[in-house]
């Protein structure tokens, strides 16, 4: 294959597919994290999403671990792989596509294309991007450089659904760069591809997924708030909608993540900018922003009920990551729900298996490097992430860490007999 490719961003979305493609072009994989690009020269990827083996794999392909920019010069081809969040105000913050939009830019020549994977709402790459290549590089749009959208599918922890088991959607700025970089996709999607008929087609594509997502779940939460107050279990409800066959199967629960949390944020954001209100969508995303707290209230109210005081309570909460299996804790909800907890000044133990105990952001928390069996009684356990392990934890295993009676919350419904379930 004569085109090279940079990959720009070697996070969750960004090193998968790098791997994919060293297996078949020359890949340079860009990152501005020296200490993510020295571990990977290592052979670890600390997302877990590739092995040891695969990492090695890319370099056995001649895949080339960069902080520099100009190494990625002999690329004709630019994939942008960097998160796009949310500030404080639930507004799209396009500071790290921005800024990778900047770097391409001073090393972009006539004829390359860039490809943007990162969730944005519908005319960011033409009306955001485009700009910014233009005055960096000197070269005019679809005459000088070339754009391309692929959005990024990948699920953080799933072995199943690779990005070459998944189908991709692509779109280019004119008809003969979308076949360009479908051919590209194709090459390596096992799964096939999807044509859109434009970039903005794509980007709406995209940012839709996890809004649908989204508001469903807020249903399946406003139900089980419903059934709650009926004293009526909202999993035994679900199992018996469920036996007809349209009905969609999802179960409440928490939406934190960089994704299903975030993504209807850019559609809500440009919508209104444009004069209408997203009212559906708003409000889905009030009521799963609500979760933590009713999940917290719940644990102080059995206390409450149990005559345990609330000041310097000791809770004890079982898994921080924002899914299950998955060492992934951007955005998780289950820091709302510590934070809420903190606010009644309960001391919160957290024991996550998956978590890296180095990382900074885990230091904020009291973190056990093993349950406390036996060994500490907490006034309240929170079962806030179904990993696998959880699963097969007895009720006597409960027992021996609970302070009184054993009041149990059970976030994801993988206990049995909790004090509550969700």
């Amino acid at each position: 294959m004569s085109d090279k490719i940079c990959i720009i961003g070697l996070g969750y979305v960004g090193l998968p597919l790098a791997h994919a493609f060293s297996s078949k072009y020359k890949v340079v994989g860009f990152d501005i994290n020296k200490d993510r690009v020295d571990e990977l020269l290592g052979g670890f990827d600390r997302t877990l999403e590739l092995s040891s083996k695969q990492v090695k794999e890319c370099l056995d392909n001649g895949m080339k671990f960069s902080t520099n920019l100009d190494d990625t010069s002999e690329c004709n081809i630019y994939i942008v792989t960097v998160p796009t969040p949310i500030n404080d105000d639930n507004e799209p913050d396009l500071t790290p596509i921005v800024k990778s939009t900047q770097s391409i830019s001073k090393v972009i020549k006539q004829g390359d294309i860039v490809i943007y994977e990162s969730t944005v709402y519908p005319g960011v790459t033409e009306e955001v991007c485009v700009p910014i290549l233009e005055e960096g590089s000197g070269l005019k749009f679809n005459v000088g450089f070339f754009c391309g959208y692929s959005p990024e599918r990948i699920n953080p922890g799933d072995k199943e659904h690779t990005v070459t088991k998944i189908l991709k959607i692509t779109s280019g700025s004119t008809p003969d760069i979308a076949k360009k970089v479908d051919e590209l996709y194709k090459s390596i999607i096992i799964a096939g591809t999807h044509m859109a008929p434009s970039i903005k087609v794509a980007e709406a594509a995209k940012v839709i997924e996890n809004t649908q997502r989204d508001v469903n779940i807020a249903l399946m939460n406003e139900l089980a708030m419903i059934f709650d107050v009926m004293k009526i279990d909202t999993n035994a409800v679900l199992e018996a909608a469920g036996t007809k066959w349209n009905f969609i199967r999802l179960k409440p629960g928490l939406v934190g993540g960089h994704c299903i949390g975030v993504d209807p944020y850019y559609l809500t954001h440009k919508a209104q900018v444009l004069g209408y209100t997203p009212n559906l969508i708003l409000g889905a995303r009030h009521i799963n922003n609500g979760m933590s707290k009713l999940i917290a209230d719940k644990a102080i109210k059995f206390m409450i009920k149990e005559d345990k005081k609330l000041k310097g309570a000791n809770i004890l909460v079982m898994g921080v990551t924002f899914k299950e299996d998955c060492p992934d804790m951007r955005n998780s909800k289950v820091l709302d729900i510590i934070k809420e907890l903190e606010e009644y000044e309960c001391h919160v133990d957290v024991y996550d298996y998956w978590v890296d105990k180095s990382d900074k952001e885990t230091k904020k928390l009291n973190f056990l490097d093993e349950l406390p069996l036996n060994s500490k009684k907490y006034d309240s356990i929170i079962v806030a992430v179904a990993h696998e392990k959880f699963k097969h934890i007895s009720k006597e295993n409960f027992e021996s860490m609970s302070h009184g009676n054993a009041i149990i919350i059970d976030v994801k419904g993988i206990v049995k007999n909790p004090t509550w379930k969700l």
